[in-house]
């Protein structure tokens, strides 16, 4: 199934779109959401061999198409259809152009077309069983192949060594900073604890002193 939903500008890698429940229930997320921004950073410097590919990465394939200015990417399950998910691509890239084409090249912000999100959602709820009679009929359909679109390996598309290091760093850094903010909400949730009972514990305090006095003096 599609795990995975991002668009990006082609000419500078700038992120436009992207699917926001992709990865809830997936191991590693933010690492393979690095290596799509990765693979969208060296496509906008042209190092890419066609139009369409896919790419190899640990238990799932990259599926992209560009089209103009935009990249539409997907991560899915090995065992997903090809076929289906370049037409789940071509959905996507349909309606993006038609909603958004003549604002792609003027967004000046990551993720300027984050609404474009509701589609996806919808979309991709259609892709989800392979077995419906939609999809059968897709799966059957031969005005669209898939056979010659190339399938390479990430680590030759990205490289091995600098660029792979780089995606474990960014993956590192996110679960470090996740540490960080966990620890900073502890002591602020201890913080505000203490300003809540630091009062009641003084004047307890006081009260008890006050009675060990007066029971001294009587």
């Amino acid at each position: 199934m599609v795990k995975l939903t991002m668009i990006a500008r082609i000419t500078d890698g700038l992120p436009l779109a992207e699917g926001l429940d992709d990865g809830r229930d997936q191991k590693d997320a933010d690492f393979y959401k690095q290596q799509a921004k990765l693979l969208f950073k060296n496509l906008s410097k042209g190092h890419y061999e066609a139009s369409r590919m896919s790419i190899e990465t640990g238990p799932y394939y990259f599926h992209y198409i560009i089209e103009g200015r935009v990249c539409y990417l997907t991560m899915c399950d090995r065992s997903y259809p090809k076929k289906l998910a370049f037409q789940y691509l071509e959905d996507l890239k349909n309606e993006f152009e038609r909603v958004n084409g003549n604002q792609i090249e003027t967004a000046a912000r990551p993720y300027a077309f984050i609404k474009f999100d509701t589609f996806i959602q919808k979309t991709k709820k259609l892709y989800m069983d392979t077995r419906t009679q939609r999809n059968l009929a897709k799966l059957n359909d031969e005005l669209y192949e898939v056979h010659q679109i190339m399938t390479r390996n990430v680590q030759e598309v990205l490289g091995v060594g600098e660029k792979l290091d780089q995606v474990s760093e960014m993956s590192s850094r996110l679960t470090s900073e996740s540490r960080i903010y966990a620890d900073k909400a502890k002591d602020l949730n201890r913080q505000a604890l203490i300003r809540k009972w630091a009062p009641v514990a003084i004047v307890l305090g006081v009260v008890m002193v006050l009675f060990w006095v007066k029971t001294k003096i009587w």
